[in-house]
């Protein structure tokens, strides 16, 4: 398609987004038990409003900020093993640097409270457009399985988000009135039938979307549901207790996440033929890796137009406006070097990654802003420490997938922060190919699994257009009984390394670790190594059967009159 006119028609799309947010921004809390603002199946004046409802639940996409940000940046990535959280200090933003040493969380941190709050509002959206969509008949409005299909998407993406993060949460459809809205407990549903009401949401949402929605390029479609559909059967199938943890792997619902990535894998939807052009912005965007992208612009008639405000704070200090936030950690930088092209596993982190000795996976260079390389590509901006706003606390790396050049024209001064324009992937196809190897492995079928890796490691391997001024790289695939012996201990160790290498700083591996049910110990083990080189982390410590999951925020269980109950671990 051509892209100008990509661009012209995001533009419209997201100039009604911007419209409909702000004609919806005075959506209260859903406890509330009258919201103002918010138009339901009562005030709808025709068929003509239904895609104005519907297009006001896509906008909360993008009705985010850098301290809630529906990416959960500080929740994947600086929670894990894979990021700092940077900035000025320990106390720039200091609920978030608590999140990362696992130490003095409390229930009444704003930030989570603001996140639960959004992500409700969203949800909140979502029903009253599936309630006015649910009256009225298809010979009336022809779009209406369509739009249904949408609202049932946006839902269990967000109610995704909540789940992840919070565990225990009340799911509200569009069935409950408002007025009962706080009468919903969060234990209500067990975790397995939480985990398959997400599932529902999505396969309402497979069931009734196109397989394209053509030049609406932000919309979902088939492909997007399937894709978020295997994620979810993914969790799923890692049953927990009350305690948090893994008591089982279910084989049944590994089988949902093989049919499911069957359907995205067998469409038109593959892989980039470079890495990199997941994470660049203009004519990059909505490529054949990008399953569900949320629409980012500029110039729509709004005062800075639908920006990635998510990602504002993680900008090196090179730039006007930034703050340098969400910088990667040593311990994911050595996760890159290669010996004889494979990982080291074991002994990756017994050394510091040296770029005169190592060898490393060229993803390295896509992901991490290293000293003394180009800057997202641009040989004329190479970085260096004075690009980093603290080095003796955080470090002197960057993160970079999220950002764009210094001088690229989709880059906003937002004063005093700054944003760009370029769409957040939320969910792509070398996502879902690991998560099907994944399911194979644990069904026991890894050596169907093997292939899925390598297909994932040749394009990372071919991945080097971009870096031609990167001398180090060295990958090479894994064949069994040659380099290595492809049991499913060792191929669960493989697809696990795999999934941190090429999902790095896109919010995964937190969840990935607590899905395994390896948090505990990953993570206490990072920080006794860590702490040698990041003095700030000399106390930390993760608290097994309580740090999975963030509390439920407290203003929440207040709002509910003690309907919700706090997570195991917490008071």
């Amino acid at each position: 398609m051509n892209f100008k006119l990509i661009q012209i028609m995001k533009k419209k799309y997201l100039s009604l987004l911007a419209a409909c947010s702000f004609l919806f921004a005075g959506c209260s809390d859903f406890l509330d038990m009258n919201p103002n603002g918010i138009l339901d199946e009562e005030s709808v004046s025709g068929v003509e409003q239904l895609d104005k409802l519907v297009i006001s639940a896509y906008s909360m996409l993008g009705n985010d900020h850098y301290d809630i940000p529906f990416n959960l940046w500080p929740y994947g990535n600086v929670r894990s093993d894979d990021a700092y959280k940077g900035g000025r200090d320990e106390s720039d933003i200091q609920d978030f640097h608590f999140y990362e040493t696992s130490s003095n969380i409390t229930a009444n941190f704003g930030e989570p409270d603001g996140l639960w709050y959004n992500c409700y509002i969203a949800i909140s959206r979502a029903n009253n457009a599936l309630r006015s969509l649910n009256n009225v008949s298809e010979q009336d409005f022809p779009n209406k399985k369509i739009r249904i299909g949408e609202c049932r998407f946006i839902r269990g993406h967000f109610y995704f988000l909540l789940k992840v993060l919070f565990k225990s949460i009340p799911y509200i459809d569009e069935t409950v009135a408002i007025e009962d809205y706080g009468t919903i407990s969060n234990i209500a549903l067990s975790n397995d039938e939480l985990w398959q009401k997400i599932a529902d949401d999505f396969k309402a949402a497979y069931d009734n979307l196109p397989e394209s929605q053509g030049t609406d390029v932000g919309r979902a479609n088939k492909y997007s549901a399937a894709a978020y559909l295997a994620k979810t059967y993914l969790y799923k199938a890692y049953r927990q207790d009350e305690k948090h943890n893994v008591t089982e792997i279910n084989a049944e619902d590994l089988k949902q996440v093989l049919t499911f990535s069957n359907e995205v894998m067998s469409s038109d939807y593959g892989l980039e033929d470079d890495f990199a052009y997941n994470f660049l912005p203009g004519s990059y965007e909505n490529g054949k890796e990008s399953l569900f992208a949320i629409q980012h612009s500029t110039d729509d008639g709004t005062l800075y137009g639908r920006l990635n405000f998510s990602d504002a704070l993680n900008v090196p200090m090179k730039f006007s406006g930034s703050c340098d936030f969400q910088k990667p950690s040593q311990n994911l930088v050595n996760a890159y070097k290669t010996v004889n092209g494979l990982p080291e596993f074991s002994d990756y982190n017994k050394a510091d990654y040296n770029a005169n000795t190592d060898k490393v996976d060229p993803r390295l260079y896509h992901t991490v802003a290293l000293p003394g390389v180009p800057y997202k590509y641009d040989k004329k901006n190479i970085f260096d420490e004075s690009w980093t706003r603290n080095k003796a606390v955080y470090g002197l790396y960057s993160s970079l997938k999220e950002n764009v050049a210094l001088n690229d024209p989709s880059s906003v001064l937002i004063d005093p922060f700054r944003a760009n324009t370029k769409n957040k992937i939320v969910i792509r196809y070398a996502d879902v190919v690991l998560m099907r190897a994944e399911a194979l492995i644990e069904l026991d079928r890894e050596k169907e699994a093997l292939p899925l890796i390598n297909e994932i490691r040749e394009r990372a391997k071919k991945s080097t257009g971009l870096i031609d001024y990167a001398e180090n790289m060295d990958i090479a695939l894994y064949v069994d009984n040659v380099n290595c012996n492809w049991t499913k201990p060792y191929a669960r160790e493989a697809l696990r390394w795999e999934r941190r290498l090429e999902l790095a700083m896109e919010s995964q591996r937190f969840f990935d670790l607590v899905r395994w049910g390896i948090c505990s110990e990953t993570m206490n083990k990072y920080f006794q190594s860590e702490k040698a080189r990041r003095s700030y982390l000399k106390e930390a410590v993760f608290t097994k059967n309580k740090n999975e999951y963030a509390p439920i925020p407290q203003q929440q269980i207040g709002y509910s009159k003690d309907v919700y109950k706090q997570n195991y671990g917490w008071k």
